[in-house]
């Protein structure tokens, strides 16, 4: 069951037409659901692997921030160690320790990411959208970037502008370029968009910048 953020600042969406609405859901169920069947081989050969050299569990659920702050559970293939965050949210680094043994391809191939497309299906999520945040990110930029919050306009994506754009970010200034791609892509949303930002996506699936 979902939860409510209700700190957060809530703000009437922009209106968008009916065509989009339909267009975006219909692209979101039929396009996750083929993309699991497609990957569901690959995806039990990575949590063997998980499994059989750091034990179980082989996913990892964490709580995000969705549109108007609503907080949902997502899961991700774990490919650090179990104990990666017993003290505290730390965010991944070069070489981070934590990774479990041959699971850095999975996380730079974006495989890991693999399992949200549940929350896709399931409405939490859209293939297209701003990056699901963790609550404690939105607190900790909220006050610090004017119009952080406006993010929440949209369903969280997997990919989306700022993600094609910019990729990580661990500081201020890379969440500010972020926020400002978010704003773009919630100011021009349209299906022509949607469509050039999923093969956008494409050349982006392997990230060498990623921890």
């Amino acid at each position: 069951m979902a939860h409510s953020l209700h700190s957060l600042h809530r703000k009437q969406p922009h209106r968008l037409t009916l065509r989009y609405r339909l267009y975006k859901r219909t692209a979101d169920v039929v396009l996750s659901l083929l993309a699991l069947l497609l990957a569901a081989p690959l995806l039990a050969v990575c949590m063997a692997w998980i499994y059989l050299i750091d034990g179980g569990p082989v996913l990892y659920f964490q709580w995000r921030v969705g549109r108007d702050g609503w907080l949902f559970e997502m899961c991700k293939l774990r490919t650090m160690s179990r104990d990666a965050e017993t003290q505290g949210i730390r965010f991944a680094q070069r070489r981070d320790p934590r990774v479990l043994r041959g699971c850095s391809w999975m996380r730079r191939s974006h495989v890991d990411e693999l399992p949200q497309l549940l929350s896709v299906l399931t409405g939490k999520m859209s293939l297209v959208g701003p990056r699901p945040e963790r609550p404690e990110v939105i607190e900790r930029y909220r006050n610090l970037l004017p119009q952080f919050e406006h993010r929440l306009e949209a369903r969280p994506g997997l990919t989306g502008l700022a993600q094609v754009r910019h990729g990580y970010a661990n500081d201020l200034d890379g969440m500010q370029r972020k926020l400002n791609y978010d704003l773009e892509y919630l100011c021009r949303r349209s299906v022509r968009g949607e469509l050039r930002l999923m093969l956008a996506t494409i050349p982006k699936l392997w990230d060498r910048a990623a921890c």
